[in-house]
């Protein structure tokens, strides 16, 4: 049978999700926790590899596990067997882990292919002194104000399918072709700037950099239609550099739902992107 974790984690002393030797990573410790539960090691698929040092709120994983072993997680207990394995998890998983919830989901469902949106955050402190000391660990300071009118106005004009080659960090046989949701900035009451990023699918530091070309627009240092030019290159520019890990975090990861939707949705994920007729792809 297959199990959904939800689950949030502080990803400021984790090198990231994927397991690495000698590095302590959310992978590891979830798996390690698990296997401490269940008496047999997990393989997780997650819905959204984190870089070392960003957070989740609303990380997705699966694993499989016969029927035999989930029936046994109450122990003696009649509690249902995802409400135990959470209440088991927390006594030996970290304190900077949380899993929510554990549920049993059709053999169709994957926390990786089956994913509809991911929606990330980011926060900027371009006040210091307005800064909330008890969230400088997920908090960016911007050395100069910002104007964030001109920041949402550059990143609405990136929304849509496009080849983000110029945002992404390349990988031999990866394409850069992603679907832009969504891209909007706001100043929130407390006077951060908090970016909210939502896609298909992201490539490797596709939402840093995004927010980084944004943040020379908002400096006033370029206009809000140079990022489009930037993106028509496919060219990675100096300006957009990739912004610290620490600002960014993975806030909800939207799935279909029924079994079918969730099959043709794994299908689609898996195809290779291309643009539509008549658009062109950006150089390389």
């Amino acid at each position: 049978m297959r199990v959904r974790l939800d689950f949030a984690y502080d990803g400021t002393d984790f090198s990231g999700w994927a397991r690495q030797p000698g590095q302590r990573t959310v992978e590891q410790e979830m798996t390690s926790g698990l296997t401490t539960v269940l008496r047999e090691m997990p393989s997780l698929t997650v819905g959204g590899r984190t870089d070392a040092g960003v957070h989740a709120r609303g990380a997705v994983a699966h694993f499989d596990v016969s029927s035999q072993v989930w029936g046994a997680i109450p122990g003696r207990s009649d509690r249902d067997p995802g409400v135990a394995l959470v209440t088991r998890l927390r006594g030996v998983l970290p304190a900077d882990i949380v899993v929510r919830s554990a549920t049993p989901v059709p053999e169709a469902f994957d926390a990786r292919f089956s994913a509809l949106r991911r929606h990330y955050s980011y926060r900027i402190a371009d006040r210091a002194q307005l800064l909330d000391p008890l969230r400088r660990r997920d908090t960016v300071i911007a050395h100069r104000t910002l104007e964030v009118d001109a920041m949402d106005q550059a990143a609405k004009s990136l929304q849509g399918l496009r080849d983000f080659g110029a945002f992404c960090k390349s990988r031999d046989g990866a394409t850069t072709i992603r679907t832009l949701l969504e891209y909007r900035w706001r100043r929130h009451e407390d006077g951060t700037l908090i970016g909210t990023v939502v896609a298909d699918a992201f490539c490797h530091h596709m939402v840093r950099s995004l927010v980084g070309g944004v943040l020379v627009v908002g400096e006033g240092r370029r206009s809000a239609t140079w990022l489009t030019e930037v993106l028509a290159t496919g060219v990675r520019d100096p300006w957009t550099q990739v912004m610290p890990a620490r600002g960014l975090c993975l806030e909800r990861i939207d799935y279909p739902d029924g079994e079918d939707a969730l099959l043709s949705r794994d299908q689609e994920s898996r195809a290779v992107r291309t643009l539509p007729a008549g658009v062109r792809r950006s150089p390389r």
